[in-house]
């Protein structure tokens, strides 16, 4: 597994978050993991075919969530994990992915990307845990959102 796969999503996310939300994360420690889905936590699955096959999997605390939606929505509090924060913390993994397939794309790398899958359990995963190279930003007064890329 190469690291400089994850290097198109860790930029387009860096850029995405503070337009969206005006806050520049830092990076945590690259390095190999096991996906495990763990209570409380949503995951955004985004399928990438082409060039490059496999999956992107933002991984993030539910609280987390609803505090990145509040800041995405200018402030307004949001409490509870319904179907419009749902849609927003979906649309955040479509946009990194997005910006990131266009990197791609300018470094000579075709690919496509699926619509976001919104995964809140373990059985609703559809695939089989494995590794993944994953790298952790923190947000200031937010929290964390994990980038894996699971590359087959």
């Amino acid at each position: 597994m190469k690291a400089e796969y994850i290097n198109p999503f860790l930029e387009s996310a860096r850029i995405v978050l503070e337009q969206l939300i005006n806050v520049r994360p830092t990076t945590g420690q690259l390095g190999i993991k096991d996906v495990q889905f763990v209570e409380n936590h949503i995951w955004i699955q985004i399928g990438m075919t082409g060039q490059m096959e496999g999956d992107i999997v933002f991984g993030l605390h539910e609280e987390v969530a609803l505090k990145l939606v509040s800041a995405m929505m200018g402030g307004y509090l949001v409490t509870q994990m319904d179907e419009m924060t749902q849609s927003a913390i979906s649309e955040l993994g479509n946009m990194i992915s997005g910006n990131a397939s266009t990197i791609l794309f300018n470094q000579g790398v075709r690919v496509d990307i699926t619509p976001p899958k919104l995964i809140q359990t373990e059985a609703a995963a559809g695939f089989t845990p494995k590794k993944a190279l994953t790298i952790p930003l923190m947000m200031e007064q937010i929290g964390q959102l994990d980038i894996k890329v699971l590359i087959s």
